[in-house]
């Protein structure tokens, strides 16, 4: 279904604190133009550029909020606020690959560690090393895209999925590559880490990601849930996807809320997680300032290690060559100078990043309107909120994010 968005560019619940003295907004847009105005006008135009229902963005500089602006509509009638809650996606592995380096910072593993030595009769395990699992060079099949998990949360997407479910799953699957001699994303690597991870904590996972992680992180809206239970307040989500699964004909108006879609099958229990875009701009810049780890172990995460490593495969979608523009650390994206990660699920997107060299952090979450979708109910982009983090950084700190990637 397609609609007017004209009543919902308007920009609502906007908060706006007093710039720091690290960023001088006459670097955005505009030379002397407020962060306000840089943002609305970003905003503005990608609300409908991206055919977006609502957004919530926060500007940081040196650890400082200096914006928290919210656009559009959370459900109809009601506005977005910077405090509401929704889930984080990807960064749970970023917070995986951090527990994992303070493991090895207190001696308690290392990087190099075969997997054999804690789970044997997995397939190839004494050829993939735990780095191989962190970095997606492992080669395992990818759960997500096999039939079993496209067609099961297609069909119900309430259901509950185990984390024996999801390897078994992965596990049927072709092998991407041999280990360690390509790159390609994978949800299997983190699934099978997370298992790791909780073996040499001597914990179930959540626990050991609360105590080694979240909390030394100073996150304060980020914790594990085992159902698809959010806390108020709530950003409301979305969706067209399933259109074609239900038999939908183009031309009729189709939408249904995914809020409580079952986020399951996403990772391993324990790392499925609720945030707020404070916990997002907090993580990375904790991540980006080595602020939990040793600098040996900083620099595993966020060095672009693997630029120059990988190549194209036939059959393979994931195996994207990693350049200077756009590489993988350990659960972070490495895109130029930017420290990123990017998170989505049904109908909803989000991104942070943060830039070292100005202490700057950009996050944001943004909802699809109908229009986001086409006949058939695919998204017409797969992940917005990575094309405004882009056109946002743009405007904030010029000729610092990279064109090709």
């Amino acid at each position: 279904m397609r609609m007017n968005l004209g009543r919902r560019l308007f920009r609502v619940g906007l908060a706006i604190a007093v710039a720091s003295p690290a960023f001088t907004p006459a670097a955005g847009a505009a030379a002397g133009e407020p962060v306000s105005a840089t943002v609305d006008a970003v905003m503005n135009r990608a609300m409908t550029t991206y055919s977006l229902k609502g957004a919530i963005v926060q500007i940081r500089s040196n650890g400082a909020t200096v914006y928290n602006g919210t656009y559009g509509e959370s459900m109809t009638g009601v506005a977005p606020s910077p405090d509401m809650h929704f889930r984080n996606g990807a960064l749970a592995f970023t917070y995986m690959a951090t527990l994992l380096l303070e493991l090895v910072d207190q001696k308690k593993t290392t990087l190099d560690t075969k997997l054999s030595t804690y789970f044997p009769s997995l397939p190839n395990a004494d050829k993939v090393t735990l780095k191989n699992l962190a970095n997606m060079t492992s080669g395992y099949p990818d759960y997500v895209y096999q039939p079993a998990t496209l067609q099961g949360t297609a069909l119900d997407p309430f259901r509950q999925w185990s984390p024996q479910e999801l390897l078994q799953i992965g596990m049927s699957g072709k092998p991407m590559f041999a280990p360690g001699t390509n790159w390609g994303y994978c949800h299997t690597n983190y699934v099978i880490l997370g298992m790791v991870l909780a073996k040499i904590a001597g914990m179930p996972l959540a626990g050991a990601l609360q105590k080694y992680v979240l909390d030394p992180m100073g996150l304060k809206n980020t914790r594990a849930y085992t159902t698809p239970e959010i806390p108020a307040p709530v950003l409301h989500v979305f969706d067209s996807e399933r259109r074609s699964t239900l038999g939908i004909k183009p031309g009729i108006s189709f939408s249904e809320e995914s809020t409580f879609w079952n986020p399951s099958w996403t990772t391993i229990e324990g790392a499925v997680e609720i945030t707020d875009v404070t916990d997002l701009s907090v993580s990375i810049e904790a991540v980006g300032s080595g602020k939990l780890l040793s600098p040996s172990s900083s620099q595993a995460q966020i060095v672009p290690h693997l630029v120059g490593f990988s190549h194209p495969v036939p059959g393979c979608a994931a195996c994207i060559p990693q350049t200077s523009a756009f590489s993988y650390g350990l659960g972070v994206f490495l895109l130029g100078p930017w420290i990123s990660q990017t998170l989505g699920f049904a109908g909803a997107s989000g991104a942070t990043a943060y830039l070292p060299s100005q202490k700057l952090t950009i996050s944001l979450e943004v909802t699809n309107a109908p229009g986001a979708y086409d006949g058939k109910g695919d998204a017409k982009y797969a992940l917005p909120a990575g094309n405004v983090l882009e056109e946002l950084a743009d405007a904030l700190a010029p000729n610092t994010f990279p064109k090709e990637r």
